[in-house]
């Protein structure tokens, strides 16, 4: 059963690093009761628009309004005023995550994440352990691995053509270059090699489900598993790469709507 859904947007005021505005869209079902609101994390390079259908097939199968966002620097948020700092996956729940919860009047939440997204929701997790009612990670690194360092410097080393640094730039704009360098240097620098979810894991008190493709060039098995370790459940989706929602969303979404529906 599914329900229909409406869209908006609108651009929110934030001195997260400096002074700039987060642009953010919610999908809302006709049918949405009191449900806890999702709220999704992007991946390194991602945006609002890349989600693509996703958001709203999740409001739909949910029946929970769903918020996603552009962190700053990102997709039709304004510009970062510098480079990330070494905790940037931390800082966007200490930072981030309380503004966008105002803004919205949310109380209890659902939290959800792609990728680096993933690792940011288990710090939101952690930080609201009263009010963030489930977690789910999509692609989530828990630890710097060499196979994620190994498939930064192969996309790093494919930026140099412009034709691809082009393309991304349909959805980054002039940030584009600012997105590659952001992604890429913060995890190849040296002092962010001993970076792990560990600390904020042991702080996570909601029910958890960890996604992973078993073709993930980004990261190994190891990932989820340490994801849900005594927290909940690893789900690996077969022939699937990196982005799962993309790859096979009809089976994400339902994982998701079934790991939510659970008592």
């Amino acid at each position: 059963m599914t329900s229909a859904v409406s869209d908006q947007d609108r651009l929110i005021p934030t001195t997260v690093a400096g002074f700039g505005r987060l642009y953010v869209k919610d999908w809302t079902p006709a049918a949405a009761g009191g449900l806890p609101p999702i709220l999704l994390f992007h991946d390194s390079l991602g945006c609002v628009d890349l989600w693509r259908s996703f958001p709203a097939r999740l409001a739909a199968a949910t029946v929970r309004r769903v918020i996603a966002y552009d962190r700053l620097g990102f997709g039709r948020s304004d510009p970062h005023p510098g480079t990330l700092p070494r905790d940037f996956v931390a800082a966007e729940a200490r930072d981030t995550v309380p503004l966008l919860l105002d803004s919205f009047g949310i109380g209890d939440f659902v939290v959800c994440g792609h990728s680096v997204g993933g690792g940011m929701a288990v710090e939101t997790a952690a930080r609201f352990p009263s009010r963030c009612r489930a977690l789910v990670t999509i692609a989530a690194q828990a630890f710097v691995e060499e196979r994620t360092l190994d498939g930064i410097r192969e996309a790093k080393q494919g930026f140099q053509d412009p034709a691809q640094l082009a393309r991304l730039a349909r959805y980054q704009g002039g940030k584009a270059r600012w997105t590659v360098d952001a992604w890429t240097e913060s995890w190849l620098s040296p002092a962010f090699a001993d970076w792990t979810l560990d600390a904020a894991l042991a702080d996570v008190r909601c029910p958890v489900l960890a996604l992973h493709g078993d073709r993930d060039e980004y990261g190994s098995a190891e990932h989820p598993a340490r994801i849900a370790a005594g927290r909940g459940s690893v789900r690996l989706l077969p022939d699937t790469g990196h982005v799962p929602h993309r790859d096979c969303e009809e089976e994400v979404v339902e994982a998701i709507r079934s790991f939510l529906s659970e008592p």
